[in-house]
């Protein structure tokens, strides 16, 4: 993350587009709702795509074609929910290839996939897990931000072998290889984003006002 331009063979990249599409899609009429039922969430809508706009563009090299980095999504997945995350994701990943040349246009499909997709599901269901198991708010916002962090990489591991199989032990092989090397750098980068997205939270909701409208949107995430 982010698989860089042209890395991806075409058909790849137009099967992660596909399968990207309708989480777009449906996070864009979740936002739509979201503005219009709660003009007031429009500012931890702004922090929520910052933060993942600051945190995913820290970057250090990992796997060939790649690199390792936090993503910043889980912060609004756990307070909007996966489906929104998908569009402010989207936003993230198409300006970074845009103007940092991180990711890429032919490989925003499966960037989208990977960090905008999965990673906010997981972040999401872990917070809402961890919360039904009586989990403290400290506790469930770290775990549903390193873990969904952890996921993201998962899927661009399982991207790449499948785009580039190993020779003797096939996608299997290639995965644990893609694996263990993005889990040297991505392990400790999801324990910091982990700590690092509970101290944002716990700020924004120290805030006059804030923290209200945390609480209302995190209940109402979908």
């Amino acid at each position: 993350m982010h698989i860089m331009e042209g890395y991806l063979p075409a058909s790849h990249a137009v099967g992660w587009f596909a399968a990207s599409a309708p989480f777009v899609v449906a996070g864009a009429i979740r936002l739509k709702r979201i503005v219009a039922e709660r003009p007031q969430a429009k500012m931890m809508l702004a922090a929520a795509g910052a933060f993942t706009f600051v945190l995913s563009a820290l970057k250090m090299p990992s796997v060939t074609g790649s690199c390792s980095h936090p993503t910043g999504t889980g912060l609004g997945a756990v307070v909007f929910g996966p489906m929104v995350m998908a569009v402010l994701g989207t936003i993230v990943l198409l300006f970074q290839a845009l103007l940092l040349a991180h990711g890429g246009l032919t490989t925003l499909g499966a960037n989208v996939f990977s960090m905008a997709i999965v990673g906010p599901w997981v972040s999401w269901a872990v917070w809402r897990l961890a919360g039904s198991l009586g989990a403290s708010i400290t506790v469930a916002v770290f775990l549903a931000a390193a873990l969904g962090d952890l996921a993201t990489y998962c899927t661009t591991a399982l991207q790449l072998a499948l785009a580039y199989p190993d020779p003797a032990s096939g996608i299997l092989g290639a995965l644990a290889k893609f694996g263990s090397i993005y889990a040297i750098t991505q392990i400790p980068l999801a324990i910091a984003e982990g700590l690092l997205t509970v101290v944002v939270m716990n700020a924004l909701s120290g805030r006059a006002g804030m923290g209200d409208e945390i609480v209302t949107l995190s209940g109402k995430a979908e």
